[in-house]
C-alpha cells in the first residue's frame, strides 16, 4: 500500500464519519424530541430545541466533509483545477452552513451569542415550569 492509497483510505474513513455524525444527530435530536414531548413540554419549546440539535448536527456533518474534501485535493490531486472545484465545494458548503444555521438559529452567524442565550433561557425555563407542574405546581 502506497501513500496515496493509505490518504484515500483516511479520506474515506472521514466522509464515514460524516455521514455517522449526520444520521446519529438525526436519531439523537428527534429521539429526544419524543421524550420532552413524553414529558409534557410544550410543542414550541420541543421544536426550538430540536430544530437547534438538528442544525448543529447538520454544520457539523458539513464540515467534517469540508475537511475529507481539503485532505483530499490537497494530498492527492493537488492541481489548479482540482484546486478550483475545492474552492468552488468549500463555497457551497459555507452557504449550506450559514443558510441552516440562519434557518435553524434565525440569524447570522455573527449574530449568534446574543440570540442563542435567549432561546437556552426559552428552553430552560420551560424545563422550570415542567418541573414544577411535577411538583404540584409549587415553586420551591
Amino acid at each position: 500500500m502506497d501513500v496515496y492509497e493509505l490518504i484515500g483510505m483516511v479520506v474515506i474513513a472521514i466522509e464515514l464519519v460524516a455521514v455517522a455524525i449526520l444520521a446519529l444527530g438525526v436519531v439523537f435530536s428527534l429521539g429526544r424530541a419524543v421524550l420532552r414531548r413524553v414529558q409534557g413540554r410544550r410543542w414550541e419549546a420541543v421544536f426550538v430545541e430540536t430544530r437547534m440539535s438538528l442544525g448543529r448536527a447538520l454544520l457539523l456533518g458539513l464540515e467534517v466533509l469540508i475537511a475529507a474534501d481539503i485532505i483530499l485535493t490537497v494530498a492527492l490531486e493537488l492541481t489548479l483545477p482540482n484546486v478550483a472545484a475545492l474552492g468552488v465545494l468549500v463555497l457551497i458548503r459555507t452557504f449550506l452552513s450559514w443558510a441552516i444555521e440562519v434557518e435553524t438559529e434565525g440569524h447570522w452567524p455573527w449574530q449568534a451569542a446574543r440570540k442563542r442565550e435567549q432561546e437556552r433561557q426559552m428552553v430552560a425555563d420551560e424545563a422550570e415550569r415542567a418541573a414544577n407542574s411535577g411538583r404540584g405546581g409549587a415553586a420551591g
